[in-house]
């Protein structure tokens, strides 16, 4: 029997259409890109303020070394979030959906999807309640267990349970490259997206993870449009070559092999404009502070100049 997924002919057409979706973003980025409009907004994940302190002290640190905005998780008491915001001026742009790594919309057991969609849902709701405008989404993990197709499958049809919901409140959700063995190109990551119809999905788009087997600035092109956000991170080819391919982010942004004038140029063709937040090792006030100042050189400040 043909496997669905990897017919050849189905390829060459996502492949094409792709291609054409690319083609069609560069040639009305073409102005955009001379659009002033055009800019970067610095965030970073909560999951990496550290300190002692309550919610309000952590977003008030997070203004103080730099950030305007803030990607919370998706286990916040949601009037701790409220008032902090209120207080400290931080924007909340979004939510991460922390379960899609525990319980998948790829698993096998139709009780750990249901889990999965209602936490989905629940984020959905909050993101609306905070004035945020994304959900992040591990769509779905492949390993021993989870065959590749059934991920595919599986994930697109839990995911379509949610899309209602999503469409009411004006919330997207934003499917993340990382290393779920899923999602392997960009070909296909376009074509996924593009499978499910509808304006309330797309790509946030995670530059680092790319660097470890492709280059940032390819896919950048290819998703175009479908790009709704960006995390920024950096990564090491010759430190994961020697010591492992998860060392490969031990490097400082700037320091590794993420070729930042190649993203912005890729970014600017596209027309992205929007929130590009970080997610490396993060620390207290004198960490973030440093990771703002690295963000400014290498990435904000050359893009919106």
């Amino acid at each position: 029997m043909t496997n669905p997924i990897l017919d050849r002919r189905d390829f060459l057409k996502a492949a094409s259409l792709a291609v054409s979706a690319g083609a069609m973003a560069l040639n009305s980025s073409a102005l955009q890109a001379a659009d002033s409009k055009l800019k970067l907004r610095k965030a970073v994940k909560l999951s990496m303020v550290r300190g002692k302190g309550t919610l309000l002290d952590k977003f008030k640190m997070v203004k103080e070394a730099g950030f305007e905005g803030v990607d919370v998780d998706s286990d916040q008491p949601v009037e701790e979030v409220k008032r902090a915001m209120t207080e400290s001026g931080l924007i909340v742009h979004g939510m991460v959906d922390y379960v899609h790594w525990g319980q998948p919309l790829s698993s096998p057991d139709a009780a750990v999807r249901a889990k999965g969609v209602e936490v989905l849902q629940k984020c959905l709701r909050e993101t609306k309640v905070y004035g945020g405008t994304t959900v992040l989404l591990v769509p779905a993990v492949v390993n021993k267990e989870i065959s590749y197709e059934d991920a595919y499958k599986r994930s697109q049809v839990e995911i379509k349970k949610c899309l209602p919901l999503a469409s009411e409140l004006g919330i997207k959700i934003l499917f993340e490259n990382v290393w779920n063995n899923f999602l392997l190109s960009p070909v296909e990551m376009a074509r996924y997206i593009d499978e499910f119809n509808s304006p309330d999905v797309g790509c946030y788009f995670d530059v680092g993870n790319i660097v470890n087997y492709g280059w940032p600035e390819h896919w950048i092109r290819t998703l175009g449009p479908r790009i709704g956000k960006l995390d920024i991170k950096e990564f090491s080819r010759k430190i994961a070559n020697e010591k492992g391919k998860g060392a490969g982010f031990g490097v400082e942004i700037g320091d590794g092999d993420c070729d930042w004038p190649a993203v912005i140029t890729a970014l600017k063709e596209i027309g992205y404009s929007g929130w590009a937040t970080a997610e490396v090792a993060g620390g207290e006030l004198d960490r973030l502070t440093e990771i703002a100042r690295r963000m400014d050189e290498h990435i904000i400040n050359p893009y919106n100049a």
